[in-house]
């Protein structure tokens, strides 16, 4: 196996920790799960994740030391604390030591930090106040804590009728932005945000949400105030101990999203934005949310500052963006900390550029012919590939192979 052998002596990590990546949203195509697989089974860490099977392409990584059996949902708490349970005992046994826990969405993020005491015994990870996880995920509770602290983002409200719909569109005009306070409760069919250019697809919504979450699982569906895009679309993802310091961190750009001005990042940049690293890291310290996190940025371009848009407790998927000049990551920083070891100080690479291949193609995919130079140029210059790796090829293969064959299976149907 292919080992990072460049890293500087001060960022190596404890091979004796391993860890176990936890996601209970089922998507074969997480490119974040395979970042974390690379990452850390690079740095010679045995890499477990729970994942759907073969189908998921990550489970090809050569980096990928064992995966493990899809777990029940977090719906189920009991089912899941044991089932993790198992696998951590499964784990210390061959490894020698309870491994470090990395959950990689937000249902796992509250599950770990609410069921703390339950599975500390078993793994590793940090410790924090166990609401704040909810505290951030959940987007209604998260408007109320703005509102509480002071910090800017979209106007918005939670339509309780249709005329709270048609008053939303009204006061703030087309298009409106429609969220569910929980997205990780999502049935079939309900994407999490939506870009509502319609009056009549934000009364369809609104219906969803009698219709398809009658027990109101997701929470209410937010409209909000879109804030044009002018401005740009920014992140930001650190790393913050016990104390709330903020050990690692940067600050990203989106050139592109998935989907388009409501969506998780395509083709992003590492940028040198202090002012938007010092708001960050103020809101995460008014929020109490410890370790690994992933803000959502507009940047309103009628002078009217950064509004949050989303704040999700956890890795991001898109965090391979800030590896820094030492070759040091988030996954890497929690890696560090966790086993006791110094994170040193990051060393930023502004310009670095990501691109998430399958997204990026699929969104260029109907350009006419003579556009394809344009189209190939982000795919020739960007230094990170969510799925193309030279030392470890079989994932973006199958991910390859399965989008073509999706592809074809919806030209069938329609």
């Amino acid at each position: 196996m292919f080992f990072d052998t460049h890293v500087p002596s001060a960022t190596r990590l404890d091979t004796g920790l391993p860890a176990l990546l936890l996601r209970t949203d089922r998507n074969h195509f997480h490119h974040g799960t395979l970042g974390a697989i690379r990452s850390l089974g690079r740095a010679g860490v045995p890499v477990h994740a729970i994942l759907e099977g073969r189908g998921n392409p990550s489970s090809r990584s050569r980096y990928l030391h064992r995966g493990h059996p899809w777990a029940p949902p977090a719906a189920r708490p009991a089912a899941l604390l044991s089932h993790l349970r198992a696998i951590g005992e499964r784990v210390a046994t061959e490894q020698g030591g309870r491994p470090l826990l990395v959950p990689l969405d937000d249902a796992g993020a509250i599950f770990v930090a609410e069921q703390a005491d339950a599975l500390a015994s078993h793994f590793v990870f940090p410790h924090q106040d166990p609401d704040a996880p909810r505290g951030v995920a959940d987007k209604g509770l998260l408007l109320d804590a703005c509102a509480r602290y002071g910090i800017q983002c979209p106007p918005s409200r939670k339509p309780a009728s249709a005329q709270d719909v048609d008053e939303a569109a009204r006061d703030w005009g087309l298009p409106l932005i429609a969220k569910w306070a929980r997205p990780w409760r999502c049935g079939p069919g309900l994407r999490s945000t939506t870009l509502v250019r319609t009056l009549g697809e934000a009364h369809r919504l609104f219906a969803a949400s009698r219709v398809r979450d009658p027990d109101g699982e997701a929470g209410p569906l937010i409209l909000q105030r879109r804030i044009p895009p002018g401005g740009g679309d920014w992140f930001f993802q650190g790393y913050f101990d016990e104390s709330l310091d903020c050990l690692f961190g940067g600050v990203g750009r989106k050139h592109l999203a998935h989907p388009p001005q409501a969506g998780h990042t395509v083709s992003g940049e590492w940028v040198d934005n202090p002012e938007l690293g010092r708001l960050a890291v103020r809101i995460v310290r008014l929020l109490g949310c410890r370790g690994l996190v992933d803000l959502d940025f507009r940047l309103d371009p009628d002078g009217g500052g950064y509004h949050l848009l989303d704040f999700n407790p956890r890795l991001g998927a898109q965090f391979r963006l800030f590896s820094d000049l030492n070759g040091l990551d988030l996954v890497r920083v929690l890696h560090l900390a966790q086993s006791g070891r110094r994170v040193p100080g990051v060393r930023p690479a502004f310009g670095r550029n990501l691109l998430v291949e399958n997204h990026y193609l699929q969104q260029t995919a109907t350009r006419p012919p003579r556009a394809l130079p344009e189209t190939l140029r982000p795919l020739r210059e960007a230094d990170e590939f969510a799925w193309y790796a030279g030392d470890d090829l079989p994932p973006f293969l199958a991910m390859g192979r399965q989008s073509v064959l999706r592809a074809v299976g919806r030209l069938r149907t329609r």
